[in-house]
């Protein structure tokens, strides 16, 4: 990838849309140049260590000039860079990226085209609205409703409705009502039917059905504003009959999903399927430690905290030549399921689960149980910094208790991403709470009190609590009771 710039479509707003092959390079970059119209749950994929240059460009507002992005990206390129252009769509349909390669084409510099899911098409589907139907149409037409620097949008009308093809409008909220009246004087129906879809795809659409004759009424009324695009044509009668986006359990809701950089996939796909618009924000990264586990010849219990500390474990066991068998004789024990399921992966079945997502509760139950008694140890594999609720419980049993930090924590930053324009933001672990915080306070923000958490056991609830947020748990420890709850308190 070195000294090349990647001409990215980042698709129409639903980071869902982003393609395979966009995302594997986004994650390489080094350098990411990029529009408004890119997602926060895009953004997020940037890597924290490369160079972000927001060019913020929109309608009526160019704060970065057209030619100073065109240079940006030549001189990145010469510094040997890995470059990634990113534009909202598709870059080559009515978004510059032709212009944007000319210079780096005259200076020698090695670019790559990778298309994004055009947004006239994405946001019509996701409005119910199929651009072509043989029933309806035989042609879909893009046309930019932007004037030009002298003002004029010069529009041929009259071949416009001559098509009798579904008319897609692109940047044409403020010059709607001249489209309108065009498109009539040369002989459309103002009853042809007609729609307006704002911020497509996203967890904030809109759209509305209206007429040619009433469409600019609608706008107006409706106080629809930018990224929106309109849609004229006998194709939009199906909207209704189609409309399937607005019907998902969680449509219209935004989740702000903070996890280890290595931990929130499935999560982040539960809420997708259901309809959510979700960010993911890595709150922290998971760095393996370098250690040695000791032998457990003295050891009665080892009990696995986190799936990310069972992984750590099984890295460096396996580094070392050895495998799970070293846990042979000694009773396992798991706080929460999702850290049982990944001990099942490496063959372990633990031998205590407790229904409670806490390490008290595990504490409780292993003496309860009698599964360790005074006198005996447990070693407790886990993060570097961890709750002391777990180790307290077994000490004052008088059990020993040796604890042996397999893997720390990293705050990343928070970047551009404002927390409380999210409906829930949701944590799996007090560790994520606390990075959160660290992530949050090194970016400027500190209005705990404006954020709706969800948690996923207690503990996490009372480090939640303990910033202020507004707190709710999810009935059990896992992920898909976590989607449940998002999807109850939608209802």
């Amino acid at each position: 990838m070195s000294a090349t710039v990647y001409l990215l479509g980042a698709g129409p707003g639903d980071g869902g849309l982003l393609t395979r092959k966009a995302e594997q390079l986004l994650t390489k970059a080094e350098v990411v140049v990029y529009d408004r119209l890119v997602g926060d749950d895009i953004l997020a994929l940037i890597p924290p260590q490369a160079e972000r240059i927001n060019v913020g460009k929109h309608a009526g507002n160019h704060p970065v000039p057209q030619e100073r992005i065109n240079e940006i990206l030549l001189e990145k390129a010469l510094e040997g860079k890995r470059v990634v252009r990113l534009k909202g769509g598709d870059g080559f349909l009515f978004g510059r990226g032709g212009e944007e390669l000319e210079l780096l084409r005259e200076h020698g510099i090695s670019f790559e085209v990778v298309p994004g899911v055009p947004s006239p098409i994405a946001a019509a589907a996701y409005a119910g609205i199929p651009v072509t139907h043989r029933d309806f149409c035989a042609s879909v037409h893009f046309i930019t409703g932007h004037r030009k620097a002298d003002g004029a949008l010069n529009l041929d009308y009259e071949a416009l409705v001559r098509l009798n093809g579904t008319l897609v409008f692109l940047m044409s909220v403020a010059t709607c009502g001249e489209i309108a009246s065009g498109l009539m004087s040369h002989g459309m129906s103002s009853e042809m039917d007609c729609a307006v879809i704002e911020n497509g795809t996203r967890p904030e659409q809109r759209k509305f059905i209206a007429t040619v004759g009433t469409i600019a009424g609608v706008i107006q009324e409706q106080r629809i504003t930018s990224p929106a695009l309109i849609v004229v044509g006998r194709v939009c009668s199906l909207s209704d009959r189609f409309d399937w986006f607005s019907e998902l359990p969680l449509h219209g809701v935004s989740v702000l999903v903070t996890a280890p950089a290595t931990g929130s996939g499935r999560l982040e796909h539960q809420l997708r399927e259901l309809g959510a618009g979700v960010t993911v924000l890595p709150a922290i990264a998971t760095v393996p430690l370098d250690v040695t586990l000791p032998e457990l010849s003295g050891v009665r219990a080892v009990i696995f905290t986190s799936a990310t500390g069972v992984r750590a474990v099984f890295s460096a066991l396996l580094e070392r030549g050895r495998d799970a068998r070293m846990f042979g004789g000694v009773i396992i024990a798991a706080v929460g399921r999702e850290t049982s399921e990944a001990l099942r992966q490496y063959g372990i079945l633990p031998d205590l689960v407790p229904p409670i997502f806490s390490g008290e509760a595990l504490g409780r139950e292993l003496l309860e149980r009698e599964l360790l008694k005074p006198g005996e140890t447990a070693l407790l594999l886990r993060a570097k910094k961890a709750a002391p609720g777990l180790p307290a419980v077994l000490k004052q049993a008088g059990v020993r208790v040796e604890e042996l930090a397999v893997y720390e924590t990293v705050a990343l930053p928070l970047e551009e991403i404002n927390p409380v324009r999210y409906d829930w933001v949701t944590f799996t672990s007090a560790g994520c709470v606390e990075s959160f915080r660290a992530s949050c306070e090194g970016s400027g923000f500190f209005d705990f009190g404006s954020v709706n958490a969800l948690c996923i056991g207690p503990q996490t609830a009372k480090s939640a609590q303990a910033l202020g947020m507004k707190v709710s748990v999810s009935k059990k420890a896992t992920l898909a009771s976590m989607a449940e709850f998002l999807k109850e308190a939608a209802v």
